[in-house]
């Protein structure tokens, strides 16, 4: 078979883009300030939440969509099921026709279609809408990976992160059109559930999301940002949350001094929110107390990319917590066997997955920084942070422990949680600068979320030698190419996440050779 460069066509500029989009494009030309209910002039128009695609397989993706004509007045303004049709085509226009079906929109999970597509052929790029009453949805574009163990050449991806709405443009993913991307890896913090910071502009109402009603309108003010569905219109998306979707530094199934039986009740609301707004595969529908999210996405022989790695639903309370968000280094409890970060089962899924890889790169798309991070108080006494993989060392020497002794090669860790973009080599012993490399990390900056204080960070990385770069003065993403030789990763910036038109451009780039762990400048 000959080898593939993921059958890549001819980049789309935003402006080719938006003009293939036909019905609906005007919910992503909106203007990006003032009440965004104004998106649309057409009240019945259902697709207001526009297009998304997700979880590519060789011979399909899932598609998905909601009606929602006012999703912030009435989720139901269908008061019963509706049929919503959907095709699939080989061309933009839509004239090559491939696949077709019918969906049910169920009021009962607001009206949201997931359609697991199969049976396409592989590696190659095709185009979706769906119908309802009359009316088109947006077109959007999706593709098919290459069959597991076919020669692959390269792959671009995009890993974003930490879009509080209220806190500036979602800029960075109109430029994401321009970067000729293969996915989007989104890592955590969707949506933030709660107002903080400097706001530019404001969630659909100043009340915080606890209810499902709450979780739905928070998940449609999103979805409204025209920045935001054209990238769900342009790549297949992989996904993960971290804590905001449901609520600040939540640990599985605990929420600080939250009465157990009242959280249990918010998470599964705020759960069930997500799956409805997400372009996720229908088998993964959450139950009362759960939503499945981890899996592994393998692109012919270059990349296992193991994602929506779940550090949030499974993990048990941080270690220390009456210390406070910041705890000491010594803190026992932080190194417990039992102080699980993924869950033993996650975690035993995870390491068969790894050890069974062929692929040339092995990939972690999770949400936090793994790799240690020591500060000083005023006092000079070291302290790490509860909420991260710090508070989870034991769970982080297991699995950094997997990867040296099975000789797991070639593995790349991706992140974001962190509001700031960092480089960093995992060592088999951070406490010794001369210890071997075992894998390579980046962390994303985030889309709009205000960031860390850069002096005060930059004081502490003297601690930290296995940080080779540290920023968090800009916000961004992260933009990441794959060959069998050499894996690159872009620091991209926005110049100003105030401005919905701001430029964007690469802070800094990174590169690691296959067989050589650990980033070059």
């Amino acid at each position: 078979m000959a080898s593939s460069t993921y059958a890549r066509v001819p980049a789309w500029s935003r402006r080719r883009f938006l003009s293939t989009l036909g019905v609906g494009s005007a919910l992503l030309l909106a203007g990006r300030g003032g009440a965004i209910r104004a998106a649309t002039g057409v009240r019945e128009y259902p697709f207001t939440l526009g297009v998304a695609s997700g979880e590519p397989s060789s011979d399909g993706f899932v598609i998905w969509t909601r009606l929602a004509q006012d999703p912030f007045v009435d989720v139901s303004a269908y008061p019963h099921a509706v049929n919503v049709d959907w095709e699939i085509a080989e061309d933009e226009r839509m004239t090559r026709i491939v696949r077709r079906g019918s969906a049910l929109a169920d009021p009962e999970w607001a009206h949201s279609v997931h359609v697991d597509v199969e049976g396409l052929r592989a590696d190659r790029w095709y185009w979706y809408r769906f119908h309802c009453d009359g009316e088109a949805s947006p077109i959007g574009r999706s593709r098919t990976l290459p069959a597991i163990g076919a020669p692959m050449q390269r792959l671009r991806l995009a890993v974003a992160s930490c879009q509080h709405f209220e806190h500036g443009y979602f800029s960075a993913y109109r430029h994401m059109l321009d970067d000729d991307l293969d996915l989007i890896v989104h890592v955590g913090d969707y949506i933030y559930e709660g107002s903080w910071g400097t706001r530019l502009r404001e969630h659909e109402s100043a009340r915080g999301a606890v209810t499902l009603a709450d979780y739905r309108n928070r998940h449609a003010c999103y979805k409204r940002d025209p920045d935001l569905q054209a990238a769900h219109a342009a790549y297949p998306w992989l996904l993960t949350w971290d804590d905001h979707e449901v609520s600040n530094d939540y640990a599985g199934s605990d929420l600080h001094d939250t009465d157990p039986a009242q959280f249990a009740t918010r998470r599964a609301a705020a759960y069930r929110a997500y799956f409805e707004h997400m372009p996720l595969r229908a088998w993964r529908r959450p139950t009362a107390d759960a939503l499945p999210l981890y899996g592994r996405t393998t692109l012919g022989d270059l990349a296992s990319i193991h994602d929506g790695l779940d550090a949030r639903q499974y993990r048990v309370r941080q270690a220390c917590t009456e210390q406070g968000d910041m705890i000491a280094t010594d803190c026992a409890q932080r190194r417990a066997r039992e102080q699980q970060m993924l869950g033993a089962q996650q975690q035993a899924w995870l390491f068969d997955g790894l050890g069974r890889s062929r692929a040339r790169w092995n990939v972690l798309a999770q949400q936090t920084l793994l790799a240690p991070f020591v500060s000083s108080s005023a006092d000079e006494k070291p302290q790490v942070w509860s909420d991260g993989w710090d508070g989870y060392a034991g769970s982080r020497d297991a699995l950094l422990g997997f990867i040296d002794t099975a000789v797991i090669v070639n593995v790349i860790v991706l992140g974001g949680d962190m509001h700031a973009h960092y480089v960093t080599d995992l060592k088999r012993d951070f406490n010794d600068p001369g210890s071997a490399t075992l894998a390579t990390e980046f962390v994303g900056t985030s889309i709009t979320s205000q960031g860390a204080d850069y002096a005060d960070v930059s004081r502490h990385l003297p601690r930290d030698p296995h940080v080779k770069f540290f920023d968090s003065r800009q916000r961004g993403y992260l933009r990441c190419e794959l060959t069998p030789e050499t894996w690159t990763t872009d620091l991209r910036v926005v110049d100003d996440v105030t401005d919905p038109n701001t430029n964007a451009r690469t802070l800094a780039r990174f590169h690691v050779d296959s067989g050589t762990p650990g980033a070059q400048h």
